[in-house]
C-alpha cells in the first residue's frame, strides 16, 4: 500500500476475502488502520470444537475437555451454530476439502461443468441469479453479464483446480491448530462486522466480540446475502462508511 502512495487505509472482506482480511489484521502492517468483515470465518474456540472436535484423533481427557467445549457452544447459541454445521455439510464443502484434485480436473474440463458448480453456492444467491437469467429480475448488481464474466474468469485463467485446494489447505490448518489447542494470533486492529440477513448463517454478536475484542462496529442490514457488496451495493457502501466513521 505504501508503493501506492498509502500511509492509512482500511481492509474489508467477505467469503474468503473474510480469512484475508482476519489474516492481514492479524499481521497488521503499518497503515492499516481498522478491517470490516461481511462474513466470520474465524470462530470461537468452543464453537471450532462444536464442528471439527470429533475429527480429531485425540486421547480421553482432551476428547472430554473437546465436547464440553462443543456442548456450552450449542447451548449458547444453538440457532447459529445449526446454521454454520449445515454449511460445512454442504456438497462443496465436503467435496474440496477432501478431493480437490478430483472435483478440479471435472471443472477444468468443462465451462459448463465450472458455471453448474459455481453457481450452486447456496440457497439465496442461486434464487436470485436464477431470476435474473430467467427473468430479467435483477437484485443489485448480480446481472446474467457479470455472473457470466465471475465464472469466464476461473475459466480463462484456469484456477478452478487452486480454488478448489485453498478448502483443502485451509481445513488442515484449522484441524492442526485445534488439535494442538492452538488459538490464532492476537488481533488488535479495529473490526467492525455486518450481518446481512439471508447470508448462509447469521453470526451472532457474541461469536464476533469473543473472536474480535477491539469490535467498533456490529450491525444488522436491512436486506442482502452472502455476496452483498454485489447484490446491494448502496446498503454495503454505506455499511462501510458507518463502520469506519469513527476511524476517520
Amino acid at each position: 500500500m505504501q508503493r501506492l502512495g498509502y500511509t492509512r487505509y482500511v481492509a474489508q472482506g467477505g467469503d474468503i476475502d473474510a480469512n484475508v482480511t482476519d489474516e492481514l489484521a492479524r499481521l497488521a502492517p503499518a497503515g492499516l488502520a481498522g478491517i470490516h468483515l461481511n462474513f466470520l470465518s474465524a470462530f470461537p474456540f468452543e464453537v471450532g470444537a462444536a464442528l471439527f472436535g470429533g475429527l480429531l484423533p485425540a486421547g480421553l481427557f482432551k476428547r472430554l475437555v473437546i465436547a464440553a467445549l462443543a456442548a456450552h457452544a450449542e447451548k449458547k447459541e444453538p440457532v447459529a451454530l445449526d446454521a454454520l454445521a449445515a454449511l460445512f455439510r454442504r456438497g462443496y464443502f465436503v467435496e474440496m476439502p477432501e478431493h480437490p484434485q478430483t472435483i478440479g480436473y471435472a471443472l477444468t474440463d468443462t465451462p459448463v461443468g465450472l458455471a453448474a458448480w459455481m453457481l450452486d453456492h447456496d440457497e439465496d444467491s442461486y434464487e436470485k441469479i436464477s431470476r435474473a437469467f430467467l427473468e430479467g429480475n435483477v437484485t443489485g448488481g448480480l446481472t446474467p453479464e457479470r455472473v457470466v464474466d465471475n465464472i469466464t474468469l476461473h475459466w480463462l485463467t484456469n484456477t478452478a483446480a487452486s480454488s478448489a485446494r485453498l478448502y483443502w489447505e485451509n481445513f488442515r490448518a484449522i484441524f492442526a491448530a485445534l488439535a494442538a489447542g492452538k488459538k490464532p494470533a492476537n488481533l488488535s486492529v479495529p473490526v467492525a462486522f455486518t450481518v446481512f440477513p439471508s447470508e448462509i448463517f447469521q453470526a451472532p454478536r457474541s461469536w464476533a466480540e469473543k473472536v474480535y475484542p477491539n469490535l467498533i462496529y456490529f450491525n444488522e442490514a436491512e436486506k442482502g446475502g452472502h455476496f452483498a457488496a454485489w447484490e446491494e451495493p448502496e446498503i454495503f457502501a454505506r455499511e462501510l462508511r458507518a463502520a469506519f466513521s469513527s476511524l476517520r
